[in-house]
């Protein structure tokens, strides 16, 4: 007699726990970058906000932190439908859906960066 083997939960191991570790150390960064940014600041008005991200090395690292944590996010949220959500239709949709948002917000974070 053979058992059938139940395959649930997010079993993608030592690669989604190594990109939850490096994505939270970029945030973590950037964090720090941004903190010790304001702190040098003088005022914080519009224009020194502004200013803080017209150059193009803050945006850059503003769209990697933002990158960073839309896959920190989709893994986390990818492992929590895997384990709680169980009928696969339900399962998928709301995968597809937490994609479509992601990317859209990926893609806003460019629009607004390379707006200033």
């Amino acid at each position: 007699m053979t058992t059938k083997r139940i395959v649930v939960g997010a079993h993608y191991g030592l690669r989604d726990w190594l990109a939850q570790r490096f994505t939270a150390v970029v945030m973590a960064v950037y964090t720090l970058v941004l903190l010790g940014w304001l702190l040098t600041l003088p005022e914080l008005s519009y224009g020194a906000w502004a200013g803080m991200f017209a150059s193009t090395w803050m945006k850059t690292l503003t769209l990697v932190a933002l990158l960073a944590l839309a896959w920190h996010a989709w893994i986390g949220v990818r492992d929590v439908f895997m384990d709680y959500v169980k009928p696969v239709w339900l399962r998928l949709a709301l995968q597809v859906a937490t994609i479509v948002a992601l990317l859209g917000y990926a893609a806003w974070a460019v629009q607004i960066l390379w707006s200033v």
